[in-house]
């Protein structure tokens, strides 16, 4: 029988967290679940960690090179055979009801996606925090594409709507010919649901925490690059080509796009001190001056003194 949701779990180099993620998705209550392991050509015991579960609902995709967590979700995708399609990842976890509540309230607003509050973790043992408040999204209701595009502005908040993990009609997805753009290693769950909505999907909000992200040190989604803003830019543009955005959605875009644009100056700025370079440091500064209010204080100190010293040395 066609199970109610298929669980994608991307894995790279994740055997210490990966059975807490496998464990949540097959506990969920109310619902049938798959769940699908794709190990991204991980170095450790990930694999063989994957393929310990004997639950034949736990089923391992071995991809042969390693594709990026785009790629290693695509391979998911084409495995799944549910009537919805969740995301998490390898090192987070769902709670029991969390598949139940949002296809009840996807089903009752004949939506084709559903996302829902998120719980932070954080491994330093501070209490946890709700990530939105849940009087704001009961008023949201619903996730229209120029919410979602406003609520993506780099450097503008701690958390964003780019952290919540969205459940998608399988067939939604299929008919639309909707997958993960695999260059990209940050900002691939933005640029998919963006897709979605723009291709005239309805998602609905469900106020109730059901996610639980997991900060980890050296987490990927917590290190941010020059490279990976430069490939948000080039997968924002292939997005505006392709799709026609209302005056709402239009507006949100171009705070997008000039956020993005301010974060690569910055991530510039940053590069050009760490490798002692002044001048390319002062010229970023002053092309885009905007960019130096992202700077925190104690940097912003030490690029004065570039200014005036014309050295730098970095502090370990």
């Amino acid at each position: 029988m066609q199970p109610d949701v298929s669980f994608v779990i991307a894995a790279y180099n994740a055997e210490v967290t990966l059975g807490r993620a496998i464990d949540s998705a097959l506990a969920q209550r109310g619902v049938t679940v798959e769940v699908i392991a794709v190990d991204d050509r991980s170095s450790d015991a990930t694999l063989a960690l994957a393929r310990s579960y004997d639950d034949a609902r736990v089923r391992v995709v071995a991809l042969e090179k390693n594709r990026g967590p785009g790629g290693a979700r695509n391979a998911g995708l084409d495995a799944a055979r549910g009537r919805w399609v969740a995301v998490l990842d390898s090192d987070d976890a769902v709670l029991p009801g969390r598949l139940a509540a949002m296809i009840a309230r996807a089903e009752q607003s004949s939506a084709e996606m559903a996302v829902d509050n998120i719980a932070v973790i954080r491994e330093d043992g501070t209490p946890p925090e709700v990530m939105f408040p849940e009087r704001y999204l009961e008023e949201l209701a619903d996730l229209t594409l120029a919410d979602f595009i406003g609520g993506n502005v780099v450097f503008e908040s701690t958390f964003n709507f780019g952290y919540m993990k969205p459940i998608f009609l399988r067939e939604y997805l299929e008919r639309h010919g909707l997958r993960y753009d695999e260059e990209l290693r940050i900002g691939e769950d933005y640029i998919l649901l963006a897709s979605a909505l723009a291709n005239g999907g309805r998602c609905t909000v469900e106020p109730a925490v059901g996610y639980a992200y997991h900060v980890r040190s050296g987490s990927i989604s917590r290190v941010l690059e020059l490279r990976h803003i430069e490939a948000m830019q080039r997968a924002d543009a292939a997005f505006a080509a392709r799709n026609r955005l209302d005056g709402e959605a239009r507006k949100a875009f171009t705070r997008r796009t000039r956020s993005l644009s301010q974060a690569a100056s910055f991530l510039s700025l940053v590069e050009h001190i760490k490798q002692r370079s002044p001048l390319k440091a002062i010229r970023t500064a002053l092309g885009d001056p905007a960019a130096v209010r992202h700077l925190r204080m104690p940097i912003a100190v030490r690029l004065r003194r570039v200014a005036r010293q014309f050295a730098y040395r970095p502090s370990k």
